[in-house]
């Protein structure tokens, strides 16, 4: 097979020749290199949008904990926690050799043919975990999956009889059609198609609820199949009250509608307990999605846990059995590894971690707004998961304006994004700091490390954030923009 490769650059010979790119050739890219590869084969605006910043220009060779080793040699301290998806840090020794133990046996992956001991083991597990009789599980492999999963089984229990799935307006269910359709998140911004009958309501606003469920009540009969909602949104650091969630599982039962709690990112100690919503006794959802540190940091697995009832009304006969079901579900390696990864949230106690960083690195990050009023106007957040959300500021000097991308120009967002950015930059660059931008209603700077930080780790990112912030709006834009410049 020939490859084709554009002409020889300096720094790009390992792209010109016409054999296949090795592993070993992969672990030996420059930085140059991968973002060519990106350029040419897999997405060049992300390439460039990754390129305007200090991570953009290297590459992650090695990870441990809450570290990054780049190509360089320098250590980077990851204070994004993988976006949810690394609660247990990078590469955890137990899922590691959990995963090894699982190779060197030659035990079997998938087999449509053999039930699987992981999966019942798994289910079994996350059942005695679970309050009420949150029993059934479904094991795909991505939060997206997950919620359409959800969405299918509640539209199964009620026969295909109701059309309407309520969801909040700052939700965020992930980017297939059916849950980029009930994402109220601006970052899903083209319109696809998706379900045809969905409405939203007000995040934590009770009678925003009410006042759909009767506008899609006739005649005594409610068509709302599904309300679907975070407990805890993780894109806007905001979480529904215990009277909001209380009444909308009086509202579901009395109209029979299943409701859906997503706790994708939330899940398995992020926020403080093992979820979310467990933090209120007896609250018990009819369906609730899992996924990202469900994986342990090492498998592409997600997971929805269903009541008794809903699920065997829906799915439990013969014809119907396998009316949900993909060729990765039950996938033995990484069944093993959620089992695994269980058991470590559980025996290590990650909702007391989480409830540690809280009141050590929350309580830091919340004088920020106090020490720095002219940049931070709120400091959110609960667990090991916060946002900060910037002042905007006066409009940018014109020959600033020159490193702003057209698209963005126009933002009204602008000037906190370029803040966040700027200060994204600086952690990066000047203190080996990597964190995150989250892009709902309200543009926020994410700080939310994995639940295996320690105290010297979270002073750290305090110190340098600090330090960051006293540079001033001027002096961050500045230096963040012209960088921007020097990187094109």
């Amino acid at each position: 097979m020939v490859i084709k490769t554009r002409k020889s650059v300096p720094g790009h010979e390992l792209l010109t020749g016409h054999e296949l790119l090795t592993v070993d050739d992969a672990h030996n890219l420059s930085p140059l290199q991968v973002r060519d590869l990106y350029t040419q084969y897999v997405n060049r605006a992300q390439a460039s949008l990754l390129g305007a910043f200090g991570f953009g220009q290297d590459v992650a060779v090695r990870a441990e904990g809450c570290w990054i080793e780049l190509s360089s040699g320098r250590r980077i301290l990851d204070a994004t926690g993988g976006l949810g998806v690394l609660n247990h840090g990078h590469n955890h020794p137990r899922i590691i050799a959990a995963r090894k133990r699982f190779q060197e046996q030659g035990r079997m992956e998938v087999h449509k043919s053999f039930l699987s001991p992981y999966v019942g083991a798994l289910s079994a597990n996350i059942a005695r975990l679970l309050p009420g009789d949150l029993n059934i599980s479904y094991f795909p492999n991505s939060g997206a999956e997950a919620v359409e999963g959800a969405l299918k089984l509640a539209y199964k229990y009620h026969g295909g009889l109701r059309q309407t799935v309520l969801h909040s307006d700052i939700s965020f269910h992930g980017k297939l059609l059916a849950p980029g359709s009930i994402t109220g998140s601006p970052e899903n911004h083209f319109d696809f198609p998706g379900l045809p009958h969905k409405s939203s309501f007000v995040y934590d606003d009770i009678e925003s609820i009410e006042d759909k469920i009767r506008h899609h009540t006739e005649q005594g009969k409610c068509d709302v199949y599904a309300i679907i909602v975070e407990p805890f949104s993780a894109s806007m650091f905001l979480g529904c009250s215990e009277r909001f969630l209380r009444r909308l599982r009086e509202i579901c039962s009395a109209y029979d509608i299943v409701l859906v709690f997503d706790e994708v990112y939330t899940g398995w100690g992020k926020t403080g307990s093992l979820f979310h919503f467990m933090r209120y006794p007896d609250l018990v959802p009819d369906i609730l999605v899992m996924s990202k540190s469900f994986g342990g940091g090492k498998a592409s697995i997600s997971g929805y846990v269903a009541r008794d009832e809903i699920f065997r009304k829906a799915y439990d006969n013969l014809r119907d059995a396998t009316l949900h079901s993909s060729t990765y579900n039950g996938f033995g390696e990484e069944t093993v590894t959620a089992m695994e990864a269980v058991a470590i949230v559980v025996e290590d106690d990650y909702p007391t971690r989480a409830r540690t960083v809280e009141t050590t690195l929350g309580s830091s990050l919340a004088d920020m707004r106090r020490r720095h009023p002219s940049l931070v106007q709120d400091v959110r957040g609960a667990g090991a998961l916060f946002g900060l959300r910037f002042q905007s500021g006066p409009a940018l000097p014109e020959a600033l304006l020159r490193a702003v991308p057209s698209a963005l120009a126009r933002d009204k967002h602008l000037i906190e994004k370029l803040l966040i950015g700027a200060v994204m930059d600086a952690l990066y660059v000047d203190h080996g700091i990597l964190t995150f931008v989250t892009t709902n209603r309200e543009p926020m700077l994410m700080i939310a490390p994995s639940l295996v930080v320690n105290e010297t780790e979270m002073e750290a990112i305090a110190i340098a954030l600090d330090k960051v912030l006293s540079r001033g709006r001027a002096d961050l834009l500045t230096r963040f923009l012209y960088r921007r410049l020097r990187r094109r």
